[in-house]
């Protein structure tokens, strides 16, 4: 290939057993990913973590903070500070305890990997520092499930500032993907006194990135990445500030972006809607 564009060999292979009725199609998990910025001489940078090459899943691509939902995200009402939970199932077409885990999963993932967190004890004010040994212990225990992230932000005194989020896309994993999910994606701006670390246990490297340097290397095929991410990525090119950036999130259109694949005398084509880039015509051996 001549981009960056991850490309799992077995797909082919799985496409024509879905069409044939040969495997089913699993139901994707719900899951979101922040698109965590910072204001540069050059414009805003994007924090992007290199997924371990171990990883069943998308090995060696770069992606955002991220991941999916706990089932407890929603179990019981949180410290909130911003837009209410009617507006934000509104936003993102679910119902309001759906979009609470949603929100709840954007702000926890960010934390758990990158060790920023957007909450504060009061709904004006964002946490200025998260490092420490009692931090750390909190960030494992909410890593291991040993701790909801409800129970811990009432064990700091804490509400979560879902008015620093900015929804920007969604989009589901294929149909023919063993392992599936429902992603809604988001942009924040990195809090006044925090910085990002690697602290997640599936990425080996992390960087701040103009968006424009990612997708010339991602055009070169020097960094791997899946539709989704250099999707968001070039979207934020026009965008001369962080600032400009969050104010667009309101009006992006959040309708989920899923591949399709038909089968057709002697090739398989497949496709991603409003994302003619990603259009893959493969043989019907599997080469591309």
């Amino acid at each position: 290939m001549s981009n960056g564009q991850w490309y799992p060999p077995e797909w082919p292979e799985r496409i024509r057993a879905l069409a044939a009725g040969e495997i089913t199609a699993v139901t994707p998990r719900r899951a979101a990913t922040v698109m965590l910025l910072k204001d540069t001489p050059e414009g805003p940078a994007v924090h992007m973590l290199r997924r371990r090459a171990s990883m069943a899943f998308a090995g060696g691509a770069y992606a955002y903070p991220g991941g999916s939902v706990d089932p407890r995200d929603d179990d019981r009402l949180v410290g909130w500070a911003g837009p209410g939970l009617d507006d934000w199932a509104a936003r993102l077409g679910v119902a309001p305890a759906e979009a609470q885990a949603v929100v709840c999963a954007a702000v926890r993932e960010t934390y758990e990997e990158a060790g920023v967190l957007l909450a504060g004890p009061t709904p004006d004010t964002v946490v200025g520092d998260t490092t420490g040994a009692d931090w750390e212990r909190d960030r494992l225990a909410l890593v291991e499930r040993e701790l909801s992230f409800a129970e811990f932000l009432d064990r700091r005194g804490l509400c979560l500032r879902s008015d620093l989020l900015g929804a920007w896309a969604r989009w589901i994993t294929p149909e023919f993907e063993p392992k599936r999910f429902d992603t809604w994606f988001f942009a924040a701006s990195l809090p006044g006194g925090q910085r990002t670390r690697n602290a997640s246990t599936e990425a080996d490297r992390t960087v701040w990135t103009l968006p424009s340097a990612a997708a010339e290397s991602y055009d070169r095929g020097d960094l791997l990445m899946m539709p989704p991410t250099i999707a968001t990525l070039r979207q934020l090119l026009p965008y001369e500030d962080v600032a400009a950036a969050l104010a667009a999130a309101a009006d992006r259109d959040l309708t989920p972006v899923l591949a399709r694949a038909r089968l057709t005398e002697g090739e398989l084509v497949l496709s991603w809607p409003g994302h003619d880039e990603f259009t893959k015509h493969i043989d019907i051996k599997g080469s591309v």
